[in-house]
């Protein structure tokens, strides 16, 4: 009968001074190994003692020898708990039965998950360098033929193998595959096997399989009560069968391999979703135009579905930017509206940088800015809207430009005024022959005369550029992480087990 040793239930025996428990033994020699994810060697520690009872020394005086077992992994099942199977009927038959698991033997292979991580990464990498979902053109010109990169490396490679998408291509996408697979052949083949083991209370009888153990040590003088009590003041759950006793703890520790492939595997699944399932665009809208979601989002992988949201129209209400007291722009933000096919608001949010909008699973982001008209009178008249196209100039910064034709405009030589800027807070002045005229800020209504014609500049018109995407692989990528963190964690909670004590 299985019994859990309770120290306030300790017979009240009779047993001789011991000088056994020394608290070098609790916290000494045995020195368990980091978990590994893969096949790894058992290590186990037998210890012997000889135990004197009040009872043994009425009767006969002899001494009562016995073994202790110590392990931090899970030992090989002894032939005494092994059944013989029989075998199979024909060589062929066993052949086909032994293929499956010498796949798994494979496919759990340490090197190869290894050399599987590194690959991904490796293909990570080279995804980061590649410039992403540009058009053949765009590769034919960056990598040619006529001056490959490392004397290989051209357009074809690139788009052969499909490292313009590099996330949702065959190479990535069956990489992974490949390392889930080896992910859950290791779980079944090893970390299943081992916390079905750590969980088996194994009270071996035979003195002959405790002295095959790799270490083991004879206790003279030793009491099994005593040693159960010092054992559940370590933290050990102990538990007693006849002579015999088994003890251990931190069984969570053989769990926490497990939850590491799992959130190792969910992360992958997202990640897989997040690059086959998504839909990306990018727009830049003037100040009071719209949009429809549907018409700006492109798939960017065979599993991406489109939802109910992407009939979802957007109005820009107002665009605007904060600037420092230098005058650089600090900050742009954009009020937007929603409405639904029926016309009605469902959503009102200003965004700016780092702050977006989030609605039926598709988020918009602030990303850029862009000027998009000058509006003026001319002498009283208007108000005008002259289109503003951005100029190249060295450097990152954003230079924009319009022109008011003076004059006869059929002529081959046009003239006018000239108008930069280079945000919306104020607009330069030119005259006909390129002269600098002055400068004005929009909605001053403070006119300017220019060439004989009064100027008023009304309004300086922005344009938000805007980022959509979906994620549905988002979720799943955090929940795994998340996990991998806790299990990671737990895994360090070393598994120690007192295994058996038995009569010689």
């Amino acid at each position: 009968m299985e019994t859990l040793l309770n120290p306030s239930k300790t017979p009240n025996l009779f047993i001789p001074k011991t000088h056994l428990f020394k608290p070098y033994f609790l916290h000494s020699n045995f020195n368990p190994q980091p978990h590994s994810s893969f096949n790894r060697r058992p290590l186990s520690i037998t210890i012997t003692c000889k135990v004197k009872t009040s009872q043994g020394r009425k009767n006969d005086g002899k001494n009562i020898s016995k073994k202790i077992v110590l392990t931090d992994s899970a030992p090989e099942l002894s032939n005494e708990e092994i059944k013989a199977k029989p075998k199979g009927g024909g060589k062929a038959w066993g052949v086909i039965k032994k293929f499956p698991k010498r796949v798994l033997a494979i496919l759990s292979n340490l090197p190869l998950a290894i050399g599987e991580m590194f690959t991904i990464a490796g293909l990570m990498a080279l995804g980061t360098a590649i410039d992403q979902g540009e058009s053949p053109e765009y590769y034919f010109q960056k990598y040619p033929e006529e001056n490959p990169i490392f004397g290989f490396f051209t357009w074809r490679w690139v788009l052969t193998l499909g490292f313009d998408h590099m996330f949702s291509s065959p190479v990535f996408l069956g990489t992974l595959i490949l390392l889930g697979t080896s992910l859950m052949a290791c779980t079944y083949t090893t970390q299943i096997p081992l916390v079905k083991v750590a969980r088996r209370w194994s009270f071996l009888q035979s003195a002959n399989s405790i002295r095959k153990q790799e270490f083991s040590d004879t206790l003279p003088q030793a009491s099994v009560s005593d040693l159960g009590v010092i054992l559940m003041g370590a933290g050990y759950e102990v538990f007693l069968k006849g002579p015999s006793l088994y003890a251990f703890k931190g069984l969570a520790g053989r769990f926490a391999p497990i939850g590491v492939h799992l959130a190792m595997l969910l992360i992958m699944a997202g990640g897989t979703l997040s690059a086959t399932g998504s839909f990306r665009g990018s727009v830049t809208v003037p100040q009071g135009l719209n949009f429809v979601m549907g018409d700006v989002l492109g798939p960017t992988g065979f599993l991406s579905t489109p939802t109910e949201a992407f009939n979802t129209e957007v109005h820009v209400n107002k665009f605007y930017m904060d600037y420092y007291d230098s005058g650089e722009v600090s900050q742009f933000h954009t009020d937007l509206s929603l409405f639904d096919m029926n016309g009605k608001e469902v959503m009102r949010k200003t965004l700016s940088v780092n702050d977006p909008l989030r609605y039926g699973g598709i988020t918009i982001y602030q990303t850029d800015w862009s000027f998009s008209a000058l509006q003026i009178l001319k002498d009283g008249e208007g108000p005008f809207n002259l289109a503003m196209a951005p100029l190249t100039i060295n450097g990152d910064k954003k230079l924009f430009g319009t022109f008011l034709p003076v004059g006869d405009t059929d002529s081959s030589n046009v003239k006018g005024i000239s108008m930069l800027a280079r945000d919306l807070q104020s607009i330069v002045l030119y005259d006909k022959q390129g002269k600098f005229a002055g400068v004005r800020r929009p909605n001053s209504k403070l006119p300017i005369e220019i060439d004989g014609m009064k100027i008023v500049i009304v309004d300086a018109i922005g344009s938000s550029g805007l980022d959509l995407k979906t994620d549905p692989g988002v979720p799943a990528v955090y929940a795994g992480f998340g996990a991998l963190m806790l299990t990671t964690c737990i895994s360090y909670l070393s598994h120690a087990q007192v295994k058996n004590i038995c009569l010689v």
